[in-house]
């Protein structure tokens, strides 16, 4: 099957997943359940308003309780404003424009607020994302037809069909601060014409390795450059590097983290402070004023009320107009000026950029991409870098069936099969003990992965254990569901009394407590061991320090201390979804000093991964059996 067909197959099977489950988590549920699944904000206040582009309105409210609730709602989510009063008719839908704290700024695809606006028990909620589906879908279409075009050489190179191209007679520069590896690969991204990728393992410093790559080809070439990374996490710290390397960088989108630092990236920010704004400003006021007066006429209807209130909206719109053309100057200028611009993978296609094309787009994590997302940017780029680690978590995805065969693997895992040549290992981690590092260096990168001396032989207390397997085989902690997730509540209680006694070991030594995660692939098995930590004093003393979360949470963190519960433990050898031995490459490469890892040998040892893990623990002196503690 043609490689793109088959691509908007899978997407279209990912889409119907995701709407079915939007459409079952809304259908049927009350106000309250939609809220606690963070699709809802309600009640919520209008804290003001002011015309938007294309005649339509932007509306700032303030959830005004339910605080701590998480929610979903992000820069460029369609939303609508409803009143509970009568849900399924009066609604406003429109697009999450900012997002910040308990506040949000919504431009809804009206002139004027509804009446019923005024009757309070108002409330906003998302709308099923069809439009990052459809951003996707087109950019996959737009790929395909542009394959058979002259223009069509980059889509050709990551599909396999052609190799890619390096120039390497130039003399590149040397970068002090750079390591061999992260030297090679910002030269292998500078030789590159069309395609470079950086595998950057647990902490070898993919991020800086990138920033200086970024920084020398605007250096080298004077050009502009698209950075895009699947979340805005990924690209707040690529935004805050690049602007602290003296780069000018626009962030399209708004932060999740609401940094002074990044806030001024921004283009809300830097629009604010441009020397047209006042104008705009102005001009808004006066449509501002102009519809408000339409709005006396409201009640009484005669023709000449009607005209009158016509000849009002007329002349605000034609203020309006004046209004876009110069937001459209200051926003062309804004972009013109930056040497990088910053976004998500569907948010590079914001109308700010949509028609912007690039020299170079640089896609950073790129191991947890959609690929019909990636080709959104691609689209704007003759060359493309990718860097991330495809033997890490792979992207989130609704639909099983999708998943297996093959949304689940991405265009980096791709790439990387088909053109080995234009990837650049990263060798030398700046994280892990060289204990901690070994196993997953030799099961997943070739045995090529070198601790940094300052880092080596670093522990938590002299004389420790780096690394240690703690065998619960043959102790009766038999696992048990609950609901659809494992949980093996035993084995929980153990994992906290060995922390409990190291860290009373710990409190004695006065440098300061250590960071410490605990983590599990099962949900349930989370919520058994948040409990049990918070009926022990001892821990509960240093609760600042100790984070208790899933696996896929940690990815990209790291801390001191990492214990892993690992949960199954039955006589069948079942193992379920700890198949998934990118998932664990995760989890042990979180710790720095010592990596505590509890499971059961009988369960897990049958699994050729786990054999292996079991006998590298024994190898370092590491393996324990649980019946030492008891």
């Amino acid at each position: 099957m043609p490689y793109f067909k088959k691509l908007l197959d899978l997407l279209k099977i990912e889409r119907e997943e995701d709407r079915n489950s939007y459409l079952k988590l809304t259908e049927t549920s009350s106000v309250a359940d939609r809220r606690a699944n963070g699709l809802t904000w309600y009640p919520i206040a209008i804290r003001g308003t002011e015309p938007s582009r294309g005649d339509y309105l932007t509306v700032e409210v303030e959830r005004t309780t339910h605080h701590d609730i998480s929610h979903q709602f992000r820069f460029g989510s369609p939303a609508v404003l409803f009143t509970n009063h009568d849900p399924k008719k009066d609604r406003v839908e429109g697009t999450v424009t900012y997002q910040g704290g308990n506040r949000l700024k919504i431009t809804l695809f009206t002139e004027e607020l509804p009446d019923w606006s005024r009757d309070g028990k108002l409330g906003i909620e998302l709308l099923f994302d069809n439009n990052s589906y459809d951003e996707m879908q087109n950019a996959v279409k737009q790929a395909s037809a542009v394959k058979e075009k002259p223009e069509g050489r980059l889509v050709n190179i990551l599909t396999g069909e052609s190799a890619p191209v390096f120039s390497r007679q130039n003399q590149y520069p040397s970068f002090p601060g750079l390591n061999s590896s992260q030297q090679q690969a910002v030269q292998n991204i500078l030789a590159a014409q069309d395609l470079a990728i950086v595998h950057g393992p647990p902490g070898t410093g993919k991020t800086t390795t990138l920033v200086q790559a970024i920084k020398a080809l605007i250096a080298q070439n004077k050009e502009q450059i698209l950075v895009v990374a699947p979340s805005n996490t990924a690209v707040d710290l690529l935004s805050e590097k690049l602007s602290l390397e003296g780069l000018n960088v626009l962030r399209i989108g708004n932060p999740a983290r609401v940094s002074e630092r990044l806030m001024s990236l921004t283009l809300d920010s830097k629009m604010a402070e441009h020397s047209y704004v006042k104008d705009v400003k102005k001009l808004k006021k006066q449509a501002s004023e102009y519809k408000n007066m339409a709005h006396k006429y409201k009640r009484s209807f005669g023709k000449a009320e009607r005209d009158q209130r016509k000849a009002l909206f007329d002349e605000a719109h034609k203020i309006m107009r004046e209004v876009d053309k110069t937001e459209q100057f200051i926003i062309d200028d804004l972009v013109a000026k930056a040497q990088v611009i910053t976004a998500t993978l569907v948010g590079s296609n914001h109308y700010t950029v949509r028609n912007v094309k690039f020299n170079t787009v640089v896609i950073d994590e790129a191991g947890q991409a959609l690929e019909p997302a990636c080709w959104i940017p691609i689209l704007k780029a003759q060359k493309l870098i990718m860097a991330g680690d495809h033997l890490q978590l792979a992207p989130t995805i609704k639909s099983n069936e999708a998943a297996r065969a093959g949304l689940s693997t991405t265009l980096l895992e791709k790439c990387v099969a088909l053109h080995p040549e234009a990837v650049t290992l990263l060798e030398e981690q700046y994280r892990m003990n060289e204990t901690i590092m070994g196993f997953s260096s030799k099961e997943f990168y070739g045995d090529r992965l070198m601790a940094h001396e300052s880092v080596a032989h670093r522990l938590l207390i002299p004389g420790d254990l780096p690394f240690t397997f703690i065998d619960t085989a043959g102790c009766g902690f038999d696992e048990k569901l609950e609901g659809t997730s494992s949980v093996n509540p035993e084995e929980a209680a153990f994992l906290i009394r060995h922390l409990t006694q190291l860290a009373e070991s710990l409190q004695a030594d006065a440098a300061g407590f250590p960071t410490i995660a605990v983590i599990s692939p099962y949900k349930e098995q989370i919520r058994i061991l948040q409990e049990l930590l918070l009926s022990s004093e001892v821990l509960q003393a240093h609760a600042d320090k100790i984070s208790v979360n899933t696996i896929d949470s940690f990815q990209g963190q790291e801390r001191d201390v990492v214990y892993i519960s690992m949960t199954r433990s039955n006589t069948s050898g079942d193992i379920g979804f700890l198949a998934d031995i990118r998932r664990m490459n995760v989890a042990i490469t979180r710790a720095k000093k010592k990596l505590v890892i509890i499971g059961d040998s009988s369960t897990l040892g049958n699994f050729p991964f786990y054999g292996d893990l079991i006998k590298y623990a024994e190898g370092v002196g590491g393996y324990k059996s649980a019946w030492e503690f008891i």
